[in-house]
C-alpha cells in the first residue's frame, strides 16, 4: 500500500480540527474556571472584612452605650422631707427650708421639686 505525501485527507483534517477545538475548549474553561475562583475568593475576603469589620463596630457601639449608662446611672432620689407642721415655734421650718435648700443644691432636687416642698412647709 502506498503512502500519500502531503495533505492530509478529509479525515486526518477533521482529526486534527477536533484535537485543537477540544484543546482550546479545554483551556478555555480552565481559565474561566479559575477566574471565577478567584472572584470568589475575592468576594468572600470582603464578605470577611466587612463582617470584620461591623463586628467591631457593634463593639464600640456597644461599649459606647455601657459608658454612657454607667455615666447617667440614676443616683438615688432622696425622699423629700415629709410636710411636717409646725407645733411650737418657725425654728422647724427654717430648718426643713435649709435642708431643702441643700437637697436642691446637691442635685438631689430639682427647682420644681423644691418649689412645691416648699410650698408644702409653708402653706
Amino acid at each position: 500500500m502506498m503512502r500519500r505525501v502531503g495533505r492530509p485527507g478529509l479525515v486526518g483534517l477533521a482529526a486534527r480540527t477536533a484535537v485543537v477545538a477540544g484543546t482550546a475548549t479545554a483551556v478555555n474553561n480552565g481559565m474561566n474556571n479559575r477566574q471565577q475562583r478567584k472572584a470568589q475568593d475575592e468576594y468572600e475576603q470582603q464578605q470577611y472584612a466587612a463582617a470584620q469589620q461591623q463586628a467591631a463596630i457593634n463593639a464600640a457601639a456597644q461599649q459606647a452605650v455601657a459608658q454612657q449608662y454607667a455615666a447617667q446611672q440614676p443616683v438615688a432620689p432622696a425622699a423629700p422631707a415629709p410636710a411636717a407642721p409646725a407645733a411650737a415655734g418657725g425654728e422647724d421650718i427654717v430648718v426643713s427650708l435649709q435642708k431643702l435648700a441643700a437637697l436642691r443644691d446637691a442635685g438631689a432636687l430639682s427647682d420644681a421639686e423644691f418649689e412645691a416642698a416648699k410650698a408644702r412647709l409653708l402653706g
